[in-house]
């Protein structure tokens, strides 16, 4: 699904973040992420995506090599990235409007968009967030809403970002259950120990702009 090989990256006028990194993601494999605050593991994700372009090395998604930035529109439309602060995410009056709004980019009816908003929404047990002002949802509300906005586009892989920063007990014990029942591969980038083990127990370290598998 995803090969990274020999990533090298860093932003203009600093050290480098990523000195050769190597990353291979099979189809339904789960792997995380792990590492000090500044080493990468963000700019990592957005590297998939075609967000950042990388100094040196290989992009492969979904079988074929991703080098300029049309090549990763299709990769957008397959692989979904929940980012590590939902506000960054969610921009419509209310959570139909977000949650439809990919289904409506991809080329869905208005009538087909929220068909799929409602029937995510019940699936996840989010119902009654349906109509509810997006900004005034709690912190842990906006991370659940953010999922449904990738999911919604029903993608491949997730990439999910720091996913329970700002969750209380009770909605990462939600979005520990929603994440469990999914097939996507996924990627995820946690420091939360118990988190990863829960969801993607394959465990990678990103130390000094390499990766390397944790015992």
């Amino acid at each position: 699904m995803i090969d990274l090989h020999d990533i090298h990256f860093s932003y203009t006028g600093q050290a480098p973040v990523l000195q050769g990194a190597n990353l291979k993601l099979a189809p339904h494999e789960r792997l995380s992420i792990t590492g000090p605050n500044g080493a990468g593991k963000s700019t990592l994700l957005r590297l998939i995506l075609g967000l950042q372009k990388p100094n040196a090395g290989t992009i492969t998604v979904l079988g074929k090599p991703r080098r300029r930035e049309s090549d990763f529109h299709e990769v957008r439309r397959r692989v979904g990235l929940v980012f590590q602060d939902p506000d960054d995410q969610l921009f419509s009056p209310t959570v139909l409007e977000d949650v439809a709004f990919g289904p409506l980019n991809l080329g869905a009816s208005r009538d087909e968009a929220v068909e799929i908003v409602d029937s995510l929404l019940d699936c996840l047990d989010l119902a009654h967030l349906r109509d509810r002002v997006t900004h005034k949802l709690s912190g842990g509300e906006k991370r659940l809403v953010t999922l449904a906005t990738v999911l919604a586009m029903s993608p491949e892989v997730l990439l999910l970002d720091e996913p329970t920063n700002g969750l209380d007990s009770k909605n990462e014990g939600r979005l520990i259950e929603i994440l469990q029942a999914l097939p996507q591969a996924m990627i995820l980038v946690s420091h939360s120990t118990r988190f990863r083990d829960q969801i993607a127990p394959n465990a990678l370290a990103l130390e000094n702009g390499e990766l390397r598998q944790i015992d």
